[in-house]
């Protein structure tokens, strides 16, 4: 596989990289180039081309290449970029070098879904403690970890060294939630419920909608159906 990056360091940091603030939009794609890297050296590939790369994560290679410049790496021309060392590059960046604590709190079907998954450890993140109100759910152990009251949410906090709160609680109860895990000294929120949440603005919070994901859907869904059939398809 070959590549058209411009400088002799296969996936290494330019010497001379500039540390300005890398672009959200480059944020946003890098766990994605991190996630096709893994299946790419599962496969036993040590270096990857960035046509390679955009097909594998489903992003044109001119942003591949624009996004990995933005962290100073060019990869070889001819040669491609060294995957193991853009995993690395790539981790640093994402703050992945050391395991990031998670807390859930609402272990309801959502949150025990994001408990049981196994996927989180190699890209990073621990999952430190699950939390919820209801007496039938405090006490079961779910991938080795027992769920906690949700009383226990600032001592939790504290014990595990958690970073990141993931709501996934009743929207009646996300509000309240957000301020006690903010008060405790969390700066990070993966917010699932469905409401909008009030924080300081020095607390990052990521929405997921899955109600909004779908809608949109439907809206590619009707102007699929709205659009004249290509000339020569059958019907």
């Amino acid at each position: 596989m070959t590549d058209d990056a411009p400088t002799p360091l296969a996936g290494c940091a330019h010497p001379q990289r500039d540390r300005a603030r890398v672009p959200e939009a480059t944020v946003a794609r890098l766990p994605i180039y991190l996630r096709a890297l893994l299946a790419i050296e599962a496969d036993d590939i040590t270096t990857v081309s960035s046509e390679g790369l955009a097909t594998a994560s489903g992003v044109n290679s001119a942003k591949v290449r624009k996004d990995l410049s933005q962290l100073g790496s060019y990869g070889t021309r001819g040669v491609g970029y060294d995957v193991s060392l853009l995993m690395a590059e790539i981790s640093r960046e994402l703050g992945l070098t050391r395991p990031r604590s998670v807390a859930i709190v609402g272990i309801g079907n959502l949150g025990h879904a994001l408990a049981g998954y196994g996927g989180f450890a190699p890209r990073g993140v621990r999952i430190g403690a699950l939390l919820d109100a209801d007496p039938d759910r405090i006490g079961e152990t779910i991938n080795g970890l027992v769920v906690r009251s949700v009383d226990e949410l600032e001592t939790a906090v504290s014990e595990e060294e958690v970073s990141i709160g993931v709501i996934a609680t009743p929207v009646t109860t996300a509000q309240q939630t957000a301020d006690r895990l903010v008060a405790a000294g969390v700066r990070s929120i993966l917010n699932f419920a469905p409401t909008t949440l009030v924080v300081p603005p020095d607390v990052d919070v990521r929405k997921v909608d899955l109600s909004v994901e779908l809608q949109i859907l439907s809206f590619h869904e009707r102007q699929r159906a709205s659009r004249p059939p290509l000339e020569g398809a059958s019907a």
